[in-house]
């Protein structure tokens, strides 16, 4: 002979819970081995079994000693189990969201003799099915009849759990039928008064039991029926995701909508529609993620025990918040020459409130001394909030001051130097040329120039008019008519230049215009002895017309007699005066 196995009629759209499992079969003082539940006895055409069977993702493996069948090895059966602990057991889809969720049970030792009954309750109606392996040497010996696999049925149907506070109709209609209805709710079947007709209406767990009497057969069908808490949903309050943040933790609500019932019985789901939280479909992941604006979250709380029962009454608003940004500077500073600098938001968005750490609630402030300010800016709406929090450092920053300008003349290759007081960071223009880090030009043209030292920091900039030109540093008025004449070049590239040159006392020697050819060493005819000679320039300045003196030209030269420049010259044949 083969191994029957039976199949119990699927539960549609039902979980038994482990308690409920409990209820459906009375208890048998027969021992239990692992895996297995032994000594059975046979109510109606249902099985009834020990009350410490074990819930297996919704499939139960039970025996019934009694029946002989003789086996030539034993067999290894298969079967679905939580050996992961998941949170969620049961065949099908995992009501929690979790498509991974697949776990087998190892291979379970069978014994020959028996029949193993399969309970099967199919909670969903989209579901992947189970399967049942089997092995064995009686598959090769016999491998068309090893199993007889066949399904029970039973008048009143399956076991039913239902939630409380719901009218459970049991239905025994049979054509040309008596009835007569009993319940056993822990002290033994008893008749139920003037219930005697097919249908039957409860409210109270028990096993209910109708005997169907027609002329040619008396039927007995029993029926477990259990009733499951029904969940409370409780309010919950709205919240606010700030920009920044990727996702909003959902779980973090659970709390809120369970309040004292235990999230190891109840399940908390969020869904995007009324309709998704009452069928339970659509279930939002916990790590939501959203775009700005607000809407609304609805609340499912379900029973873990059956999943019939549940509370979709609660909603809650989730708003994406902007979290305000920082766009202004995090450094100020005091100018010597002005005691206070503005710090802060300066273009301020009349949705944010503004908090410093002085007590002042202006988006921006003036301050006058040094040290670190913190600024607390608010989104806030509906009284949900993001902030952000800026750290503003204000130092003090001296203004720039020109102390020389170095200008080295070399014809048409002119390097001009700027020294500055205090260099602190400031950035050098020579003319209307962008700024630049360094303070040294080479390649200047001979002529006027405009020299800027500017704070970047905003404590002010200086200018300085220059003037590049080339002078001997000697002449030699010997009538050889070599170095006989002094003479400024580059006069050309100014605007009405005029030369005066002095003596060490100050007399005027001679005054030159850009025309002339030059001082011959004379005054009104007469030589001028061997001497330092000082001068001075001016010229039109370009840009308001004014007659100035040129700054940092090297002004003075020497009036050499013969002797004294051969002498020079012999010394230092590489130069040129």
């Amino acid at each position: 002979m083969g191994v029957r196995i039976v199949l119990a009629s699927m539960i549609s759209m039902a979980v038994l819970g482990l308690d409920v499992l409990k209820r459906l079969f009375q208890a048998s003082s027969s021992p239990i081995r692992p895996g297995i539940v032994s000594g059975p006895r046979k109510v109606g055409n249902l099985v009834s079994i020990s009350a410490s069977i074990r819930r297996r993702i919704g499939i139960l493996l039970f025996t019934n000693p009694t029946i002989a069948i003789t086996l030539e090895n034993p067999l290894d059966v298969i079967f679905f189990d939580n050996q992961y602990e998941k949170s969620f057991t049961g065949v099908g889809e995992d009501p929690t969201g979790d498509r991974e969720n697949a776990q087998y049970e190892a291979w379970l030792d069978v014994s020959p003799g028996e029949d193993y009954y399969l309970l099967i309750n199919n909670f969903s109606n989209d579901n992947s099915g189970f399967s049942i392996q089997f092995s064995g040497s009686i598959f090769i010996a016999y491998p068309d009849t090893a199993l007889d696999c066949s399904i029970i049925s039973n008048l009143l149907g399956p076991p039913i759990s239902a939630c409380e506070g719901e009218t459970v109709t049991l239905d025994a209609m049979t054509s040309g039928a008596t009835y007569d209805w009993q319940m056993d709710s822990g002290s033994g079947f008893q008749p139920i008064t003037g219930e005697h007709a097919s249908t039957l209406d409860v409210s109270q767990a028990a096993m209910y039991w109708v005997r169907v009497t027609t002329l040619a057969e008396t039927i007995d069908s029993y029926v477990q029926v259990a009733f499951s808490a029904v969940p409370v949903a409780n309010p919950v309050s709205d919240d606010a995701s700030c920009s920044g943040n990727s996702t909003y933790d959902l779980s973090v609500k659970d709390a809120e909508a369970l309040k004292s019932q235990s999230p190891s019985e109840y399940l908390v789901s969020y869904h995007e529609s009324q309709s998704d939280a009452i069928n339970g479909i659509n279930i939002l992941q916990k790590q939501y993620t959203m775009d700005f604006g607000s809407r609304p979250i609805f609340v499912r709380v379900t029973s873990l025990n059956n999943p019939k029962c549940f509370d979709a009454t609660q909603q809650f608003q989730l708003t994406a918040l902007e979290t305000p940004s920082i766009d202004f500077p995090l450094e100020g500073y005091l100018c010597a020459t002005n005691g206070s600098v503005t710090i802060g938001e300066t273009q301020a968005d009349s949705n944010y409130t503004y908090q410093w750490d002085t007590g002042e609630t202006t988006p921006s402030i003036s301050v006058t001394a040094e040290g670190d300010y913190t600024l607390i800016i608010t989104n806030a709406q509906n009284r949900l909030s993001c902030s952000e929090t800026a750290i503003i450092n204000v130092t003090e920053s001296i203004p720039p001051q020109i102390t020389e300008v170095i200008i080295e003349d070399l014809r048409n290759n002119n390097k001009v130097t700027l020294v500055v007081e205090n260099e602190d960071s400031f950035e050098y223009r020579l003319n209307d040329e962008p700024y630049q880090a360094a303070h040294v030009w080479y390649n200047v043209l001979p002529g006027a120039h405009t020299i800027t030292v500017n704070d970047p920091k905003g404590c002010g900039a200086i200018t300085e008019d220059i003037v590049v030109v080339g002078f001997p540093k000697f002449f030699t008025p010997n009538g050889d008519n070599t170095n006989s004449q002094w003479h400024i070049e580059g006069l050309s590239y100014l605007e009405n230049p005029v030369v005066f040159i002095y003596d060490r006392y100050g007399k005027l020697m001679k005054q030159l215009t850009a025309q002339d050819i030059g001082w011959d060493g004379t005054l009104n005819g007469k030589p001028m002895p061997s001497a330092d000679y000082w001068f001075k320039l001016t010229y039109t300045r370009a840009s308001d017309g004014e007659q100035v003196t040129a700054k940092y030209v090297n002004n003075h030269f020497a009036l050499k007699d013969d002797l004294a420049f051969h002498r020079l010259s012999a010394e230092n044949p590489d130069k040129t005066y």
